[in-house]
């Protein structure tokens, strides 16, 4: 259950209807999530989140898809429900197969397995890991 209030359309502000404007532009639908509604409480958050979000998971060094499949990993790491079904859809949309997913599943249980044990022994870091700043 939401902390606060999902807002409707008749009940944004000024600001946070153009935020949604933006958004409903940019991703070509009419459909505006329940994140950005909960967050149109506060349009100035509201427009830094939404500017932040459009900035990094544009196209760029990284192809849209690996991004998107990136957040659903770090969202599961950090056990944020909402954030691992809106970017596994988001991925899927961008054309991630099932294959892709369970591979995805499997690193990320991996690397969760992995990080608990070096912690638990305290494994030092290789020196041959380390990058010298002056190369």
């Amino acid at each position: 259950m939401a902390t606060v209030k999902l807002l409707s359309d008749d009940e944004l502000s000024p600001e946070a209807r153009a935020v949604f404007d933006d958004i409903r532009k940019v991703r070509k639908s009419d459909f505006v999530n329940n994140f950005w509604r909960a967050l149109a409480h506060d349009p100035k958050t509201l427009r830094r989140t939404w500017e932040s979000i459009k900035e990094v998971m544009a196209p760029g060094a990284l192809d849209p898809k690996v991004k998107e499949m990136l957040y659903v990993a770090v969202s599961i790491a950090h056990g944020c429900s909402y954030c691992i079904h809106s970017h596994t859809a988001g991925a899927r949309a961008k054309g991630m197969t099932e294959a892709e997913y369970a591979e995805m599943l499997a690193i990320v249980g991996m690397a969760a397995e992995t990080n608990r044990l070096v912690t638990a022994l305290g494994v030092p870091v290789d020196d041959a890991f380390l990058v010298d700043a002056a190369e």
